[in-house]
């Protein structure tokens, strides 16, 4: 939606997906078309609808088998297959010589970091040629540096209606699943308080998407949390729309992931906040932090070893800590906007169809699970 925002200024745009819920089969948004079909087979009646449409530009998300299906049924059109990460380019969603036809169906793949682009070479070196690298980018009208005019004032109200007033607060937000590393942050939580005992984690996010449902793996967090309870807090699901403000409250932002990841979006809304990052130096997160200058990377080796020495060599030094902050908002302001990310499309977009001119763009779209 953010880059669709974007690209409406330039042409039509229209996405199509699943019907959920209440929502209506088609409605308009914002200038935006969305067309939602409920009936089965579902990719049948979606190309139906595309052709009705007759898009000069069709993008399929994170779904190999449909972007095949799709320009079977449309060879004179560009289709682009944009990836979000590794699972569904992986068994068992599909097997080797079967992700190697899809991506040589189709025109274009659009991965989100070089570390992805990597990966699907690897998986299929013919492919190479066509693959794209467009990061994902930041709304800094939203998410604004904690160093601007104002922001300050909003801050401390904000720190003493949650009672932390004077804390140094250590931020994660994301799930709370294993491969996150939270508990590797958790670990790392009484070496940081011995040094630093004003510091307070605040962890926002839950096991799933909008619930705050304890698994096994939550149960473990909040028994390593009680290790060091006054320094800890769970704060229950948060709305992405309201996640701006609590990015303004840290002094740090920590993302422990203990497994690679394709990119990483939360440092990068960490990073137009003006808030410095520790990160694991894992997957697109090297892409994004420029270690000691706009963030600090913890090898996995020891990350909370790692992770502990990095947090506490930040809040020890607000001037160190405000100038990682102000690095990363202007390598974000650099690089990591929607409108640097909607450009790059939309230059990939012209050079597919022959560099003309054009008036209606499909983003095929497919609920991820």
């Amino acid at each position: 939606m953010q880059i669709g925002e974007r690209l409406k200024q330039q042409s039509d745009v229209w996405i199509f997906g699943k019907k959920m819920g209440r929502r209506p089969a088609r409605e308009t948004i914002q200038e935006i078309r969305f067309v939602r079909t409920a009936a089965k087979p579902y990719i049948r009646h979606i190309c139906l609808a595309l052709k009705r449409e007759q898009p000069d530009v069709i993008q399929v998300e994170n779904r190999p088998r449909y972007a095949k299906y799709v320009k079977r049924l449309f060879p004179q059109k560009p289709v682009v297959l944009s990836l979000h990460s590794t699972v569904f380019i992986s068994r068992p969603h599909i097997s080797l010589p079967s992700l190697r036809a899809c991506l040589g169906a189709v025109d274009a793949i659009v991965v989100n970091s070089q570390f992805l682009k990597d990966k699907v070479a690897a998986m299929d070196p013919s492919s190479d040629s066509k693959i794209v690298v467009n990061h994902l980018g930041v709304d800094t009208g939203r998410f604004v540096s904690k160093w601007a005019d104002g922001e300050r004032g909003k801050r401390e109200e904000m720190l003493e209606k949650l009672g932390l007033a004077g804390k140094k607060i250590v931020l994660y937000v994301g799930r709370f699943i294993p491969k996150k590393g939270v508990h590797h942050l958790l670990a790392a939580m009484p070496a940081i308080t011995a040094l630093e005992p004003d510091a307070v984690l605040l962890l926002v996010g839950g096991a799933y998407y909008g619930s705050n449902r304890k698994t096994a793996y939550v149960r473990k967090l909040h028994k390593m949390a009680s290790i060091v309870k006054s320094n800890v807090r769970f704060v229950p699901f948060v709305p992405h729309g309201e996640i701006a403000d609590w990015f303004r409250l840290a002094d740090v932002v920590v993302v422990p992931s203990a497994r690679q990841e394709a990119f990483g979006l939360v440092n990068v809304e960490a990073m137009a906040s003006g808030v410095p990052v520790v990160a694991t130096a894992v997957g697109g997160m090297t892409e994004i932090i420029q270690h000691e200058q706009s963030g600090l990377l913890v090898t996995s080796a020891h990350i909370s070893v790692g992770l502990a020495e990095s947090i506490c060599s930040v809040l020890a030094d607000p001037g160190y800590a405000q100038k990682l902050g102000e690095n990363g908002l202007s390598r974000v302001r650099e690089r990591f906007t929607w409108e640097h990310s909607a450009n790059r499309l939309l230059e990939l977009y012209r050079k597919l169809d022959g560099g003309m001119a054009w008036s209606k763009e499909a983003l095929f779209q497919i609920a991820s699970k």
